[in-house]
């Protein structure tokens, strides 16, 4: 089988890029993909809405057009059977570097702009996308394989009740609608104390880059206190790209709700997920629309700071079904329903 030449365009946005890496893992389930990332920044030369309507009209072809929003050229561009990208300052580059280069492309995202015709696929995680023409409603993608990461295909789930030995402690920030106290951060490492008090669990804390010094430096104070902290991941000084390390090890991860990929990827491995949200917040309706979604299918519960406590943590824990299937196939197999013949070469151009 001939190998399908996949080709990121990435804005740089690791929540965006990470989700057009997912789905080329994804395809990687079904046949051979070698990969290549062109970054791109979005340009404001043209109003995106008035260069999107120019193009629809044929009024500006693809190449000017890839100029116009990215400043990139096809000369910048390798040759390539399948355009993938994630977030809105992508999704001209994307349609017309599919059209420059003959490729399908899939998308990922909400659409702005343009229509789902100017796609071969739009991937999404919103209920209300379902239906809608070339769109496919699924978890958020990433690239991380569960088989490899925890192993959890051979590993029985927590049993209803039983407090985990290793749990995860992923500690986010003050984001867009969510807003933290001080007070409410120290609840929650009050509460990690207290389930190794009572029940012996060891605590893996990261921190993010929205974490704030203060906050930090509470779960550094935590980490000094023996029995408690089995390791601390401190963005400070390990920068990003943690959250495998601390999957691999956990036995269920215990995250900040300000970010719904921290959330969504410790669900896509297979691991029980609490999300903890302060006072002062709310969510978007697509975010909501998404966590109800993930509620719904047994994979995660959803707790106040101010109700966190070892016994509303455990029954929560009980109600909680874990993702059983590896999200990669999940998605490899909607993928090759909805785009069949990527790896036939005259099929793709």
């Amino acid at each position: 089988m001939p190998g399908l030449r996949a080709l990121i365009l990435s804005d740089g946005r690791p929540g965006h890029y990470h989700l057009a890496e997912g789905v080329v893992a994804a395809l990687g389930r079904l046949g051979p993909v070698t990969t290549r990332t062109v970054a791109m920044k979005a340009s404001r030369r043209v109003p995106p809405r008035l260069l999107a309507a120019l193009m629809r009209l044929g009024l500006v072809g693809a190449g000017t057009g890839l100029s116009l929003s990215t400043g990139l050229s096809r000369a910048d561009l390798p040759d390539a059977d399948l355009v993938v990208s994630a977030g809105g300052d992508t999704i001209i580059a994307n349609w017309a570097a599919a059209r420059l280069l003959g490729a399908r492309n899939i998308f990922c995202g909400t659409l702005r702009r343009l229509p789902p015709e100017a796609f071969g696929l739009v991937v999404s995680s919103y209920e209300r996308h379902r239906g809608l023409p070339r769109h496919l409603v699924t978890l958020k993608p990433n690239r991380m394989d569960p088989d490899e990461l925890t192993g959890r295909g051979d590993r029985a789930p927590l049993a209803d009740g039983r407090p985990p030995s290793v749990a995860g402690l992923l500690v986010g920030g003050d984001s867009g609608l969510f807003h933290y106290r001080p007070d409410e951060w120290q609840r929650v490492l009050d509460f990690a104390g207290e389930m190794s008090r009572l029940h012996g669990t060891r605590w893996i804390i990261a921190t993010s880059r929205r974490t704030p010094a203060n906050v930090a430096d509470m779960a550094v104070a935590l980490a000094g206190r023996p029995g408690v902290v089995l390791d601390l991941i401190d963005y400070r000084t390990a920068g990003p790209g943690t959250l495998p390390s601390v999957f691999a090890r956990s036995d269920v991860i215990l995250a900040s709700e300000d970010s719904s990929t921290m959330v969504s990827e410790a669900v896509t491995m297979r691991l029980p997920v609490i999300g903890v949200s302060p006072a002062d917040h709310a969510f978007k309706p697509e975010e909501a629309e998404y966590r109800r979604l993930m509620q719904r299918e047994g994979w995660c519960r959803f707790l106040p700071i101010a109700e966190l406590s070892p016994q509303s943590f455990l029954s929560a824990l009980a109600a909680i079904e874990p993702l059983r299937e590896n999200h990669l196939d999940r998605l490899a197999r909607a993928l090759d329903e909805r785009l069949p013949g990527l790896w036939t070469k005259e099929e793709t151009r």
